[in-house]
C-alpha cells in the first residue's frame, strides 16, 4: 500500500468527521448525530453502509417509502437479483439490461456506490445454459467460453460504474453437505473444475481494470477448528492465499453475514480476528448481505411480546457484532444489509419449514427496529484510536 493512498483516505475521513461535527446548531439546538442516516454516519469512518435493492419494490408507486429510504439511508446499493445471469440473459445471446441499468441510474442520482452482484454463481442461471449442459448440446469447452463471454460482457457494460464486484459467489460446500469434507461445489466446479475461479477473476479484471474484485460466501464470519476439511472460513482463507500466490487479481473477501437468532453465532472479537487474518493476506473485506432471521413460532405470529422481544434483542446484538468488527478493521470497506424492511425480505419465502422472518432492520411498516438503533449507536460512538479511516487498495493487476 503506497503512503499517499493512506493519506488521501485519511484526509477524506478527517474532513468528513470535521464536517459532521461542526454542523451549525438549528434553532439553538446542538448538532444531533442520531438524526443522521446510517450512510452519513458510516462516512465518518470512510465506511460505506449499503443495502440490497429489490427493483419491484423500488418501482412500486404504491410504496413510496421504500424508494425514499433506499435513496436516503444508505451510501451504497447492491442489485438483489437483476444482475444475475438468468435475469440478464434469459434467452441465449439476448441481454435484457433494463432493470440493472435502472439500478445504476438510481445510484448515480443519489450519489451512491454500487456493489455488483454477481458474475459467477451456481444458482439463478438461465435455463438454456443448464439444460444445454445437461443434454450435451453445450460441451465443456463451449461452457468455459460462455462463462468468459458473460463475465466480459457484463463487466464491460458497467465498467467505471461498479465499486466492488462479487466475481465468484458461494463456491465452497458446507460441513452438512455430502461429502462432509469441504470441497468446491456447484454447477461450475462440477463442469469446469475449481480452476474456473482464477479464470473468472482474470476475465473480470481484463474487462474492468478499476473495480475491486471480491470472492463472496456465507458462514465465514469467524474461524472454527482451523482445519480446512471442516472449517469453511479456513478453507476460504487457504483458497484466497492460493489465488494470491498465483497472482490472481482478487482484491477482497466478502462475508455475507446471514445469521439467525436460534444459533450461537459469534462475538465481536471472534469476527474481528477473522477480518484481521484475511487482511494479513493483503485483501480487503466487507459484510455483503447482512440479515438476522428468527423462527416465527406460533407465539411470535400471534404477537406474544415475551417471544418477540428476545428475538429482536438477539437480532440487534448480531447486527452490532458484525458492525463493530468491521469498524475495528481498516480493511473492512462496506457493511451491506440484505434488504432493509421485513416487508420485502427474502427470508420468509426461502425459510418456510419452520417459518422464519424478522430478519431486517426495519419492520413491515418501515419503523426502525432495535437493530437499526444499535447500528446507529455503533457508528456514532466509535472512533479513534480503535477505529481508523478505511485503507482502500488499488485493484490488482
Amino acid at each position: 500500500m503506497k503512503l499517499r493512498q493512506w493519506t488521501t483516505v485519511g484526509v477524506v475521513a478527517v474532513l468528513t468527521v470535521a464536517a459532521l461535527n461542526t454542523v451549525p446548531a438549528t434553532a439553538g439546538r446542538p448538532y444531533d448525530p442520531t438524526a443522521q442516516s446510517l450512510g452519513a454516519l458510516g462516512l465518518r469512518h470512510g465506511l460505506q453502509v449499503g443495502t440490497a435493492v429489490n427493483m419491484d419494490a423500488l418501482n412500486d408507486a404504491g410504496d413510496p417509502q421504500y424508494r425514499a429510504l433506499a435513496s436516503s439511508e444508505f451510501t451504497s446499493v447492491t442489485a438483489e437479483n437483476v444482475m444475475k445471469w438468468e435475469v440478464l440473459e434469459p434467452t441465449r445471446g439476448t441481454y435484457d439490461w433494463a432493470a440493472a441499468d435502472q439500478l445504476i441510474d438510481f445510484a448515480k442520482r443519489n450519489r451512491q456506490s454500487v456493489r455488483g452482484h454477481v458474475l459467477v454463481w451456481h444458482n439463478q442461471l438461465p435455463a438454456w445454459l443448464t439444460s444445454g449442459v445437461a443434454d450435451g448440446s453445450i460441451n465443456k469447452q463451449e461452457l468455459r467460453e460462455l462463462l468468459r463471454k458473460h463475465i466480459t460482457t457484463v463487466a464491460n457494460r458497467y465498467k467505471g460504474k461498479i465499486w466492488q464486484w462479487d466475481v465468484v459467489n458461494e463456491a465452497v460446500s458446507d460441513p452438512w453437505d455430502t461429502p462432509s469434507t469441504l470441497h468446491y461445489k456447484g454447477f461450475w466446479a462440477e463442469n469446469l473444475g475449481p480452476g474456473y475461479i482464477a479464470d473468472a477473476f482474470r476475465w473480470a479484471r481484463a474487462a474492468d481494470p478499476k473495480a475491486l474484485l471480491f470472492y463472496n460466501d456465507y458462514n465465514i464470519e469467524a474461524f472454527g477448528s482451523g482445519n480446512p476439511a471442516d472449517d469453511k472460513t479456513q478453507f476460504v482463507y487457504e483458497m484466497t492465499r492460493g489465488l494470491r500466490a498465483q497472482g490472481v487479481p482478487i482484491d477482497g473477501v466478502g462475508s455475507q453475514g446471514h445469521l439467525g437468532t436460534q444459533y450461537g453465532n459469534f462475538d465481536t472479537l471472534q469476527v474481528t480476528a477473522a477480518l484481521k487474518k484475511f487482511s494479513g493476506l493483503g485483501v480487503a473485506t466487507a459484510f455483503t448481505e447482512v440479515d438476522v432471521r428468527s423462527q416465527m413460532t406460533a407465539g411470535v405470529q400471534a404477537g406474544n411480546a415475551e417471544e418477540i422481544n428476545p428475538r429482536l434483542q438477539a437480532s440487534a446484538a448480531n447486527f452490532s457484532v458484525l458492525m463493530k468488527a468491521c469498524l475495528a478493521v481498516r480493511s473492512c470497506l462496506s457493511y451491506t444489509v440484505w434488504g432493509f424492511s421485513d416487508r420485502h425480505s427474502w427470508v420468509p419465502d426461502w425459510f418456510d419449514d419452520p417459518p422464519e422472518g424478522l430478519a431486517t432492520i426495519y419492520d413491515e411498516n418501515y419503523q426502525p427496529k432495535r437493530a437499526y438503533q444499535e447500528l446507529k449507536s455503533d457508528l456514532i460512538l466509535a472512533g479513534p484510536p480503535y477505529v481508523q479511516p478505511r485503507s482502500t487498495p488499488r485493484p490488482r493487476r
